[in-house]
């Protein structure tokens, strides 16, 4: 069991330069863990993708139901103290700190392509 953010889980549905990798991590831990917040930002993308016209609306909402299916419900709500926390103490965003704080309320790693998350909690995290 991992937690992910929102970009591996963009990365294994559209397809792209991370999808192989994010495809040999689902295989190697096919349980991923998010916060509630992974809906939202992968509606976020999804949008971006259809807005762009490099995706139709149909197929976002698909990829959607698909995303849904592999988190289940292994979804949570961080604490908030300790998402502002982490925020303050790292300069990072609420929104990424969220799956910071999830990794460490579950005891977990947090697997991410954010480099810059990376750098601030190099304990909680590791490269996609």
């Amino acid at each position: 069991m991992i937690v992910v953010d929102a970009n591996v889980i963009a990365y294994l549905l559209i397809p792209g330069t991370q999808t192989q990798r994010a495809e040999a991590l689902l295989a190697a831990d096919p349980q991923w863990v998010c916060p509630r917040l992974w809906r939202s930002e992968i509606r976020n993308i999804l949008a971006t993708y259809v807005r762009t016209g490099q995706m139709v609306l149909v197929d976002s909402i698909a990829l959607f139901q698909r995303a849904e299916l592999l988190i289940g419900s292994h979804e949570y709500e961080p604490e908030t103290h300790e998402v502002l926390r982490l925020s303050a103490q790292s300069g990072c965003s609420a929104y990424d700190c969220e799956y910071v704080a999830l990794a460490r309320y579950l005891g977990l790693t947090l697997v991410t392509a954010d480099a810059r998350l990376r750098r601030a909690f190099p304990t909680e995290t590791v490269a996609l």
